[in-house]
């Protein structure tokens, strides 16, 4: 590999990244159908029903963030829809051939890869990456949360089990030791030839700075417009849908609804039909404070229902207690707030990585549109929007506008960004948000991020255009001086 460790590197960290190193030396020997046996053992060591349980009941038990049965989906149908988007794809020696520009591409490792995960998703991200690195012939080793850390070690578990099956070294898959510590995740993306780094933007930007070779994503806070011609009935299926999975932990899960006058009523009714609960101004405030305490979003709301949510405002709001425990006691699945200015001095406005939804109220859909970049200026920029709309020429308006890597029209947003069956999106918990998210990616991450490109080049008959080709149209309209 190209990485030259320096002669002092050593200690606990250094010895697993020359384990991996080692684990890497007889992996990258291996064939292609010998490489899809290695991704289909990772895949099935989360994906077996029994196994997924477990990891879905330990990740809510240690991070308390997320409920069970969503844990449960998330890994399933994450991990089933990478190993469909991986099956067949091609990662080990001749990738690609192009006889009329003489070019051959060749898929090579990068070598040992830092994988950073978030407590958000203690399973279904490693999984997610460890398999991806796999299928690039790469060794991993996994640095999570120290909330996630549980969870991770009990997947890595399963994984070495299967891989024990094939007969792969274990060594390709390993986790950084208990207690994880900025300081040995900082030592690991070092010593390591690629950081993948998903999770907090502190962890992104320490990516960044590693010197290592980096992909980290940037900051969700993800914005839908319902315009006026949108089916205020499917349109709250898809938002409720989104907003509720998993507790809204996802970065892809609705932070505001932008929503045109003329169809305002009929959203609202058929939200509060489906669970939604819009707060009145003194709740609202309450619910922020219970946020915010200190201006920052706290670990009381990160993913927590909204019931639980609203017992613990009734818990803070003595004057107000009567009217939450209302709320809890109809067991609501998303709270919402009416909001109408963007920035610091209103939180509302930001990623709130729980059931929680500001509504924007426009006059149409320009409006709508400016209203989304209003937001996206103070957070949220590259990642994507949601359109419902039965106008398609407004996802393009977006597309070619907002400072956005993804439009999602008409589709539960958190479900549909990451890859779904039902999409072409490629399946993934890592979503780049272009140099708008100070990302240097727009793309979902997959496989192809993971492997170096070798080109051959050939020589072919030579083709020089002339100057005509070149400066015709130019010289037409404005001359040759």
């Amino acid at each position: 590999m190209a990485h030259i460790e320096s002669p002092e590197a050593s200690g606990p960290v250094a010895e697993l990244v020359a384990r991996a190193r080692a684990a890497q030396r007889i992996y990258d020997s291996w064939t292609q159908e010998q490489v899809d046996m290695a991704v289909a053992a990772a895949g099935w060591a989360i994906m077996e029903p029994k196994r997924n349980r477990e990891l879905a009941e330990l990740a809510v038990a240690d991070t308390g963030v997320g409920n069970f049965e969503d844990k449960v989906a998330k890994n399933h149908r994450k991990t089933f829809g990478l190993l469909r988007d991986l099956k067949g794809a091609k990662s080990v020696g001749v990738i690609a051939e192009d006889p009329a520009r003489g070019i051959v591409e060749i898929a090579r490792p990068v070598g040992v890869v830092c994988a950073v995960t978030p407590s958000t998703n203690p399973g279904a991200t490693p999984a997610n990456k460890i398999i991806n690195a796999l299928k690039g012939r790469n060794a991993v080793i996994v640095a999570p949360s120290p909330k996630g850390w549980g969870t991770a070690a009990r997947l890595i578990e399963f994984i070495h089990a299967q891989l024990d099956r094939i007969g792969a070294p274990r060594d390709l898959v390993q986790l950084l030791p208990s207690p994880v510590s900025k300081a040995s995740t900082a030592e690991l993306m070092r010593l390591c030839d690629l950081v993948v780094a998903t999770g907090s933007q502190a962890n992104v930007r320490a990516a960044y700075a590693s010197g290592t070779p980096a992909f980290g994503v940037g900051a969700g806070n993800v914005a839908s417009i319902v315009d006026e011609t949108a089916d205020p009935a499917l349109a709250a299926d898809r938002i409720m849908q989104s907003k509720t999975f998993d507790n809204a932990t996802s970065c892809s899960s609705e932070n505001s609804l932008v929503i045109v006058d003329a169809i305002r009523p009929r959203l609202l009714a058929a939200l509060a039909e489906r669970g939604a609960v819009l707060l009145d101004a003194a709740q609202k405030k309450t619910l922020q404070q219970l946020m915010w305490p200190d201006g920052k979003l706290s670990a009381a709301v990160i993913g927590k229902s909204a019931r639980e949510i609203a017992e613990r405002a009734a818990a803070q709001d003595s004057a107000g207690r009567a009217g939450w425990l209302a709320i809890a006691e109809g067991k609501p699945r998303a709270l919402m707030v009416d909001e109408d200015g963007v920035g610091n001095d209103h939180p509302y406005s930001g990623e709130k990585l729980s059931p929680v939804l500001a509504l924007y109220a426009v006059p149409d859909f320009d409006a709508a549109a400016a209203a989304v970049e209003r937001i996206y200026g103070h957070q949220g920029a590259g990642h994507s929007v949601g359109l419902h709309s039965t106008k398609p020429e407004r996802a393009m308006q977006l597309g070619l506008h907002l400072p956005v890597s993804r439009v999602i029209v008409d589709q539960a947003h958190a479900i549909a960004t990451g890859g779904s069956f039902n999409n072409g999106l490629p399946f993934s918990l890592s979503m780049g948000c272009g140099t708008w998210g100070r990302n240097n990616f727009s793309e979902n991450m997959n496989y192809r991020h993971y492997l170096n490109i070798t080109r051959i080049s050939r020589p072919i008959p030579e083709r020089v255009p002339t100057q005509e080709e070149i400066f015709g149209e130019f010289f037409a309209k404005h001359g040759s001086t």
